[in-house]
């Protein structure tokens, strides 16, 4: 992968690109969950590298895109991805985004619905404002002091056993926390900082309505927050199809890559045949 920066005026974000010989139309661009980085999408940039350009980025604030000023909100990230793309001279992106991630991938669609040519959640509830309860996004505002005061060795523990199952899913989430071992405050301020946004994104009350090609995946064992009950009301609501990924996480592109990159590839093949 090739290192590449861009600059905001809130920071330098840090992405890394892939390019085969031969690329198929679209580009994947990949974009990881809150305290995660890049490296939670190495299996999957590993597979489908040869076939498609790949771009992935440490979140702003996150791992390599740091120092960063903690002022920006989901839109902002959403239109920093834009310039990034247009300056790549990605014009055909599909995003495929985990958590967090996920909620940028909605955002994007939202600002830029005419560029988006797929989207991919994995174990990303959707942002519309009726799956979620006013005491909820009250709380997601009021986390930091939490990530602050809890022991560090608690939060890694907990961290990595929360949004995985698996031994290679745990370890990989925990090797990436190890980024911030030193620095709780500033994991705090992300972390607490990433929840706010979310709560912001929802309370705008905004469609959110995906006219795109797009795929939800979600682990049977997320125990992520609420994850599994937004998912769940939402499949109820909408009638769309949600692919169940069998002993997986909230991670469950770790814990399951063989089958997530499987039916990302379906999901590739059926968007572009009928682009």
């Amino acid at each position: 992968m090739t290192e590449r920066t861009y600059t905001t005026p809130a920071g330098v974000i840090h992405y890394w690109v892939t390019q085969p010989a031969q690329p198929k139309g679209v580009q994947l661009i990949f974009l990881p969950g809150l305290t995660a980085d890049h490296r939670l999408f190495e299996k999957q940039i590993a597979y489908f590298k040869n076939k498609y350009t790949t771009l992935v980025w440490d979140a702003p604030g996150h791992a390599a895109s740091y120092p960063f000023d903690l002022s920006f909100d989901l839109f902002d990230e959403a239109t920093w991805l834009q310039q990034i793309l247009l300056h790549e001279g990605m014009t055909a992106p599909i995003i495929i985004g985990q958590s967090k991630g996920g909620y940028v991938g909605q955002v994007y669609a939202e600002l830029f619905p005419e560029e988006l040519k797929g989207l991919v959640l994995i174990d990303s509830p959707s942002l519309q404002r009726q799956y979620y309860t006013a005491i909820e996004l009250w709380l997601l505002t009021k986390l930091t002091p939490i990530y602050k005061l809890c022991p560090w060795k608690y939060l890694l523990q907990a961290g990595a056993k929360g949004v995985a199952v698996t031994e290679y899913g745990q370890q990989l989430m925990r090797d990436m926390m190890m980024v911030y071992t030193g620095n709780q405050k500033r994991y705090a301020e992300l972390a607490g900082h990433g929840y706010s946004i979310l709560a912001r994104a929802v309370q705008k009350n905004l469609p959110y309505k995906l006219t795109c090609p797009h795929m939800l995946l979600c682990g049977t064992e997320d125990r992520a927050g609420s994850c599994l009950r937004y998912i769940k009301a939402y499949q109820k609501t909408t009638a769309e199809p949600v692919y169940w990924i069998a002993d997986a996480g909230h991670n469950s592109n770790t814990d399951q890559p063989d089958t997530v990159n499987t039916l990302i590839d379906t999901f590739l093949t059926q968007t572009l045949r009928a682009s």
